[in-house]
């Protein structure tokens, strides 16, 4: 299993928790069985497409999916996600 490191504004849906474990070979599998355990949280993610919505960013150990295989990307039972959405500011 996976640590999936949860961001302050979607942790309602993990019941509060910062940190879930969760199964999934890609990211895209990851995201799945977040929703099946956390129901809601994968709209907050991912767009009506199932693409990952432009403000948020997810890493798997400090490389962004964006720069890897997107949903795609291989992930490791040891694997370290951080979903981080961005902060607009000005």
């Amino acid at each position: 299993m996976a640590t999936v490191r949860i961001p302050t504004p979607l942790r309602k849906y993990t019941q509060g928790q910062e940190e879930v474990s969760v199964d999934g070979g890609t990211i895209r599998e990851l995201l799945a069985n977040l929703e099946q355990s956390s129901p809601g949280i994968r709209e907050r993610i991912c767009d009506d497409a199932g693409n990952v919505r432009r403000f948020v960013n997810i890493f798997v150990g400090e490389e962004d999916i964006r720069y890897l295989d997107n949903l795609n990307t291989e992930i490791k039972s040891d694997s370290e996600i951080s979903i981080i959405p961005a902060i607009a500011g000005g």
